[in-house]
């Protein structure tokens, strides 16, 4: 006998009833995952979520056969989505490919075996594949299991109640590394105006954020290795802008080391008045031999952070670096930089420079100052540990910059720094960002070019775009 219309509206009656909190879920999820994604979902129901989300390719697996039975007739005009009726530690996957995302919301509260469920799906993961899980917040149980007691919830015999720390200790005896993690949903029914302001502001905010029901946690296979810095590895381009650094090109050249297959030096110059442009002419011509590559280009337009778009647009190489021309961070640190990202430690590699102690003129106090603030709001915004934020050297791998750069208008083009932009299109993609420690060096040639009550009020300005685009979705 085939799937009824009666018996759809059946097996959808929990999201009928409980629509803002399916409202939210969706919305969180669509926030996380891009359109055109390959996506798996265990513990697909009826296929709503996996739909909204738009996958090239999708599959969607349960163990109820009604449920895949309704979502096949509900979604027969999406080809790009499988159905599946099946336990998922059953499946054998053969010589499927990887997906992009994995989701199991609300699924991990009804697995008889996480850690299996988890090691199982492994073999569906790639190094970039991201799995997203939610699940409730303990702080609710009472109403939840009244909620099912009264028949406005369904009711699941055995089901588990996981702390954030339980999931966060599974994804890790798995094979799991959590990136970040937030709550949703503050108020799980709809009141006119209120429900907006309580599940979108209020349940963002510190402390308050605590008592939402929907846990959810973002991580990426836990890959890490050591790097075999002995044989050739991925390709290296180190951007390098500058204005004014005329002092500091010749030791640029003579003390930045060689990385992976090749590496090249690709110079910005921004308009410089002191005869920097002619020092990296010298330099390349007396020292080019010894990179892949060499290049001077001339700023096209003004600001650090439009020399970074400038100059990484013509970059080759599979590692992007930043080595700020003012030789703060000792070039001869680049290396370490290579080796956190090639062995996967880290996918955003951000120099951190209020960790050892400083040379006495490195920074000014209040520059210090703003510096831990504005680290402590980032943290907050990007929901992952960033100590600095305005440390120059950043370094990823090139295929991830190029998706940055192809959605930079969900942020806007207005960062003179770079840091922001390349920070915010991080997190927009879910990639692991990682502190490294460096020694932060006294200046030895030309001045700062920061503006500090100038430049302030566009880092707070950041902060508003980066709450409202990362945090209100």
């Amino acid at each position: 006998m085939g799937i009824t219309e009666e018996k759809i509206e059946k097996l959808e009656r929990s999201r009928r009833i409980h629509g803002t909190y399916f409202t939210e879920m969706d919305r969180l999820y669509r926030s996380a995952i891009p359109v055109g994604s390959t996506v798996l979902e265990v513990g697909c129901g009826t296929g709503r979520l996996i739909r909204a989300l738009e996958p090239c390719r999708g599959v969607g697996i349960d163990s109820d056969p009604d449920m895949i039975a309704a979502a096949r007739l509900l979604h027969m005009d999406a080809p790009e989505i499988t159905f599946m009726a099946d336990f998922i530690e059953a499946i054998e996957w053969g010589d499927i490919a990887p997906f992009d995302y994995i989701i199991l919301s609300d699924v991990v509260p009804l697995l008889d075996d996480v850690q299996k469920v988890l090691e199982k799906l492994l073999k569906v993961c790639s190094p970039s594949t991201r799995i997203i899980l939610n699940f409730h917040n303990n702080i609710w149980f009472p109403l939840l299991h009244l909620a099912s007691m009264t028949g406005l919830r369904r009711k699941h015999i055995g089901e588990n109640w996981l702390s954030r720390q339980d999931v966060d200790n599974l994804l890790y005896l798995s094979g799991y590394q959590p990136i970040r993690s937030e709550t949703r949903v503050l108020l799980p029914f709809h009141v006119p105006w209120i429900t907006p302001f309580f599940n979108r502001f209020l349940a963002k905010m510190p402390i308050i954020k605590h008592l939402c029901l929907a846990c959810f946690v973002l991580a990426r296979p836990a890959v890490c290795s050591q790097a075999d810095l002995s044989e050739p590895g991925p390709s290296v381009s180190i951007l390098i802008p500058t204005r004014n650094e005329r002092g500091n090109i010749e030791a640029i050249f003579q003390r930045t080391p060689q990385m992976g297959r090749w590496t090249e030096l690709v110079f910005v110059d921004g308009h410089s008045t002191d005869g920097t442009v002619e020092a990296i002419k010298i330099g390349i011509e007396r020292y080019g031999g010894r990179w892949e590559n060499c290049r001077l280009l001339a700023q096209t337009g003004t600001g650090k952070g439009q020399a970074v778009r400038q100059g990484f647009s013509v970059c080759r190489g599979d590692v992007l670096m930043i080595l700020d021309s003012d030789l703060t961070m000792p070039p001869e640190d680049l290396p370490k930089y290579y080796e956190a990202i090639v062995s996967n430690k880290g996918e955003f590699i951000n120099g951190c420079r209020l960790v050892y102690p400083m040379e006495s003129r490195a920074m000014r106090f209040l520059n210090m100052l703003a510096n831990k603030v504005f680290a402590v709001l980032f943290t907050w915004l990007l929901g992952q540990p960033v100590k600095d934020t305005l440390c120059g050297t950043k370094v990823l791998w090139k295929k991830d910059y190029d998706k940055i750069a192809a959605n930079r208008a969900y942020f806007g083009d207005f960062d003179p720094f770079g840091d922001f932009d390349l920070l915010f299109g991080a997190s927009r993609l879910n990639l692991k960002i990682v502190d490294l420690p460096i020694r932060y060096r006294d200046r030895t040639y030309g001045e700062i070019k920061i503006s500090r009550w100038t430049h302030g009020m566009l880092l707070i300005r950041m902060c508003a775009v980066a709450f409202r685009k990362l945090k209100l979705n």
